[in-house]
């Protein structure tokens, strides 16, 4: 599986009085077991672009080819493509609408056409691996649940389909910091099992730093970086230019070298940032 955009632009109410660019000529590609994180101010393009992926929005203009079917063609049906592509909205949970979790994991996987039986065994393979007690929850009521189980049972409806592409469009949003934790560990396992392409939208740059392979930052529609958390995070001034912040570990490490300290590594985590410091302080002992 690989997704390939190529030059791709959408213009919202093309010829109106408020007609507004919201990506242009955006070009990149991402391989079978990607973690891909995708930054950027708000309303950098960073959602309407995930909402091609699938084809949720047709372009004005570029191409998108999803394991080598361009979906942008005329007469591509799309839905044989979105049973490869499941997209997580933002608060997902708003979402639940069945009497009981099973039925409401269950309802995905019945609509690609699953008998009742394969729909069941997706959902309970789906609800436990978003670390949920498939026997405890599955004749609740997802409204019973808390604000991050219910957001978990979201993702498990979508994850049931078995998607080869997961997009998840800022997916901790408004969770406490336990159940923030808790959706990250998930994504983890989800994209560890499945080996999928996952596309991960998120403002928390310390989460996109230890999660990403590559990052993909937005800025008023534009791709104006693509690289590894490294490689991105090492250019600090131009995403601070952006609007952006650093990672916290990254930015203890820049305003350490602007103080004269000799910090040399990545720091994309705490713990690499503590051990620079530490590496420093030994020195000077």
């Amino acid at each position: 599986m690989s997704i390939e955009v190529k030059e791709l632009t959408h213009i919202y109410s093309e010829g109106l009085p408020h007609e507004a660019t919201a990506i242009k000529d955006v070009s990149f590609r991402a391989e079978k077991g990607e973690l891909v994180g995708i930054i950027g101010h708000t309303g950098s393009g960073k959602s309407t672009l995930a909402q091609h992926l699938n084809g949720l929005l047709k372009p004005k203009s570029g191409r998108i080819i999803v394991n080598g079917t361009d979906i942008t063609a005329p007469g591509v049906v799309m839905r044989d493509i979105r049973k490869k592509i499941g997209f997580v909205f933002q608060y997902p949970e708003y979402q639940l609408f069945e009497e009981t979790v099973a039925k409401d994991v269950e309802f995905g996987p019945l609509n690609l056409g699953m008998s009742e039986e394969e729909a069941a065994a997706c959902a309970r393979e789906a609800v436990e691996l978003v670390g949920l007690d498939y026997h405890r929850v599955k004749n609740l009521s997802p409204f019973e649940l808390s604000g991050g189980q219910k957001r978990r049972v979201a993702i498990a409806g979508v994850v049931a389909m078995k998607p080869e592409v997961l997009i998840l469009d800022e997916p901790t949003a408004g969770l406490n910091p336990r159940a923030h934790d808790d959706i990250l560990s998930m994504v983890k396992a989800i994209h560890g099992k499945e080996n999928n392409i996952v596309f991960l939208i998120s403002h928390n740059m310390n989460d996109i730093a230890q999660m990403a392979d590559r990052v993909l930052v937005m800025d008023h529609g534009r791709l104006i970086m693509n690289g590894t958390p490294a490689e991105v995070f090492s250019r600090a001034d131009e995403i601070k230019e952006m609007g952006l912040a650093l990672p916290d570990s990254k930015e203890i490490a820049v305003r350490l070298r602007e103080s004269g300290f000799d910090i040399t590594g990545e720091c994309l985590t705490m713990e690499e940032t503590a051990d620079e410091i530490a590496g420093i302080l030994k020195k000077r002992a």
